[in-house]
C-alpha cells in the first residue's frame, strides 16, 4: 500500500510536539463572511487540498472532558510524539505491553502491532488535536454530548446478532475492536475473496475516509481535495482514489439507483455548502448502518486555510436518534501520490490459501 511515509524521520516528530498552539490552523472557527476567495458565481471557493490527520478520535476516550486546556494538549501531544519515537519504529505485538491512554496505540494493537500489521515506518498518524470555536477537543463527536455514538436500538441488534454471512463492510476494522455488539468471526468470511472486507479488497478506504461522512483514517493517506464547479463539486480522497461527486442543485436519484457512497445532492445555505446524501447500498453499512443511512454534510470557509467540516448521521433502524460530528479540515500543500493499493493483490490468494490450510489441519473456527 502507498503511504506518505513521514514518520521515516524520528526527529521531526519529535520537532511537531514543540509546535505552539498557535500555529495550529484554525484557532479561530467563526466562517469568514467577507474577505475570502470566491468563485466566479459569488460562492466560497472551498477548493484546494486538506489534511484530515488528528489526534482527536471520533469518539471520546475514557475520562476525557469534553476539550482540553491548552497545556493539557500540548503535555499529551508531546507524550504522543514520544511514544512514537521510544519503540525505534517497531510496533508492540498485538495485546502485549502495559495498559495505556494513548488512542493510537490502541489502534496499533487492535490492528495487529507488529505481528500482522504494519512498523511505524509505514503510519502517518495526526500530530495535533482538532481545534473548534478556540476549544480543544477530546472527540469529533458533539452530539449526544458525551462523545460517543448512540448505542444501536432493537432492530440493529437484532440484524447484527443475525449477521453470520454477511458481507464484510469497508469500516470493518475501525469498528472491530469498538462496537458493544460484534461478530468476531463470521461464517464464510474466509471461503472466497468476496467475502474479505471492501478495504481488504481495494475497494473502498477503511473507517469510512471516503465517506460519507468523511472520517480521519488514523493511520496514513488522509489528504483530501476539492474541486468546484458551478454543477459540481468532487471529493477525492487519498485512500484507494475515491471520488464523491456532489451534484448541485439536483434531485436525489430513485430509491432502486443506489451507489457505494451514496447519491450526494447539494445547495448552498450561504456561505455554507450543504451536502444531502441517500441513496447507498448494503455493502457499505457505516458502522452498522442500513441502506436507509441519511448523512448531511456541512463544509464552510474559516479562513483562507482552514474549512470547518461538520455531518450528522440518522438511520432509524439501527439508532433512535441522530448524532453529529465536526472538525477542522487544515490546508496542506502537499500533493496526492499515487495509492498503490493492489499491486496485483497477491496476499489475498495467501488469505484464501491461509483458510484451507487451517480447515484442513482442524484448526479453523
Amino acid at each position: 500500500m502507498r503511504n506518505r511515509m513521514l514518520s521515516l524521520v524520528p526527529a521531526a516528530l519529535l520537532g511537531l510536539a514543540a509546535i505552539s498552539f498557535t500555529a495550529v490552523p484554525g484557532m479561530a472557527q467563526t466562517p469568514a463572511k467577507s474577505n475570502i476567495k470566491r468563485t466566479p458565481d459569488g460562492h466560497p471557493d472551498l477548493q484546494g487540498t486538506y489534511d484530515l490527520a488528528t489526534m482527536t478520535p471520533l469518539e471520546r476516550m475514557p475520562g476525557d472532558p469534553p476539550v482540553l486546556t491548552k497545556e493539557q494538549a500540548e503535555k499529551l501531544q508531546k507524550a504522543e510524539m514520544a511514544r512514537r519515537t521510544s519503540d525505534g519504529g517497531s510496533l508492540p505485538p498485538d495485546g502485549t505491553g502495559k495498559p495505556t491512554r494513548s488512542f493510537f496505540e490502541l489502534l496499533e494493537r487492535a490492528g495487529g502491532g507488529d505481528v500482522g500489521g504494519y512498523n511505524r515506518l509505514w503510519l502517518n498518524q495526526g500530530t495535533a488535536f482538532t481545534i473548534v470555536d478556540g476549544q480543544v477537543r477530546t472527540s469529533i463527536l458533539i452530539d449526544p454530548p458525551d462523545g460517543h455514538v448512540p448505542p444501536f436500538n432493537a432492530a440493529a441488534k437484532k440484524r447484527r446478532a443475525n449477521a453470520y454471512g454477511e458481507l464484510p463492510t469497508s469500516d470493518q476494522a475501525e469498528d472491530s475492536a469498538k462496537q458493544d455488539v460484534a461478530v468476531a468471526t463470521r461464517r464464510g468470511e474466509y471461503d472466497n475473496p468476496e467475502q474479505r472486507p471492501l478495504s481488504e479488497r481495494c475497494l473502498l478506504g477503511f473507517g469510512s475516509t471516503s465517506g460519507p461522512p468523511a472520517l480521519p483514517d488514523y493511520f496514513y493517506n488522509d489528504l483530501h481535495q476539492i474541486v468546484q464547479t458551478g454543477d459540481n463539486i468532487m471529493i477525492l480522497t487519498e485512500m484507494i482514489h475515491d471520488a464523491r461527486v456532489v451534484r448541485m442543485n439536483a434531485e436525489h436519484l430513485p430509491k432502486n439507483i443506489r451507489k457505494w457512497l451514496g447519491d450526494s445532492v447539494g445547495h448552498w445555505d450561504g456561505d455554507t455548502l450543504v451536502i444531502d446524501t441517500t441513496n447507498f447500498t448494503d455493502k457499505t453499512r457505516f458502522r452498522g448502518s442500513t441502506e436507509n443511512l441519511h448523512v448531511v454534510e456541512r463544509i464552510s470557509r474559516i479562513d483562507d486555510k482552514t474549512l470547518l467540516y461538520r455531518f450528522t448521521v440518522e438511520d432509524p433502524q439501527t439508532w433512535d436518534r441522530s448524532w453529529t460530528g465536526e472538525m477542522t479540515w487544515p490546508a496542506t500543500n502537499q500533493p496526492i501520490l499515487e495509492y498503490a493499493c493492489h499491486e496485483g493483490n497477491y496476499a489475498l490468494g495467501d488469505v484464501m490459501r491461509g483458510a484451507r490450510m487451517q480447515e484442513t489441519s482442524g484448526k479453523a473456527k
